[in-house]
């Protein structure tokens, strides 16, 4: 006879390790807003950093193990609208833009509300079925790559200078202009669909070696280089998607 079927009841402790996961991630930003408060800039910042790690890596735990859910889809995108959406703009705020209220305070508030944007559309086209789609690029930037971008000035100041090193109104206008980019239709390739042949494997690991090793020795210079590698893919993928052979 047949057993009737109903909602699991019990989990090992493997399959909510990407939940898990996603908490440490949420904890690692809530973190990051004290020690923005309390003036630890560049523990904040490096908690920011960790939480985009961790956002990297438990969706795709979660694929590798088969356990996927609608609760664990939910849980990601709250817990990145908190730690890319909040968080980033907070500990700005706190370090450079607190004698600069009203026109740091708007931009604070224009960056979380372009970021919770930026995750609906996303959540909506991840459920949709448009065969059009085209899966391997992003509309407009990721919020984890908005969180990395949107402190670059932290960067900067912290590699080169230990105060701000850019004008309150140009980090007002820097922020604002990330929260922008992130609900635009610039396409930015998805990582997610990235083939890598198994001759370049070898190199890969290599790079992820070295950059791995820059970030532990140099992290405030290396997160210069990644940002503006970043920004220099994102045009790179717009001129690539743009050419006629593309349409």
């Amino acid at each position: 006879m047949d057993q009737p079927t109903g909602p699991q009841t019990e989990f090992s402790l493997v399959q909510l390790l990407p939940n898990m996961l996603t908490i440490v991630a949420v904890c690692a930003g809530l973190t990051a807003i004290r020690c923005g408060m309390q003036g630890e800039y560049m523990l904040a910042a490096l908690l920011i950093i960790a939480a985009g790690i961790l956002d990297g890596i438990d969706g795709r735990i979660a694929r590798l193990l088969g356990s996927s859910s609608k609760i664990g889809a939910e849980l990601d995108s709250l817990a990145d609208f908190l730690n890319f959406g909040v968080a980033p703009p907070l500990i700005l705020y706190f370090w450079a833009l607190k004698d600069f209220r009203g026109l740091g305070w708007i931009s604070v508030l224009v960056f979380a509300v372009c970021c919770v944007i930026r995750l609906a559309r996303f959540n909506v086209s991840t459920k949709s079925d448009d065969p059009c789609r085209d899966s391997a690029y992003f509309e407009g930037i990721p919020s984890p790559a908005g969180a990395l971008l949107v402190m670059l000035p932290m960067y900067v100041s912290f590699a080169f200078a230990d105060r701000p090193v850019l004008p309150q109104i140009l980090i007002c206008l820097h922020m604002i202009l990330v929260g922008l980019l992130l609900i635009s239709h610039i396409p930015t390739w998805s990582f997610k669909t990235t083939k890598i042949s198994r001759g370049n494997v070898k190199f890969l690991l290599v790079g992820v070696a070295f950059v791995g090793a820059a970030l532990l020795t140099f992290a405030w210079v290396t997160l210069i280089a990644l940002c503006l590698a970043y920004v220099a893919m994102v045009i790179w993928a717009w001129i690539d998607r743009e050419r006629p052979s593309n349409r």
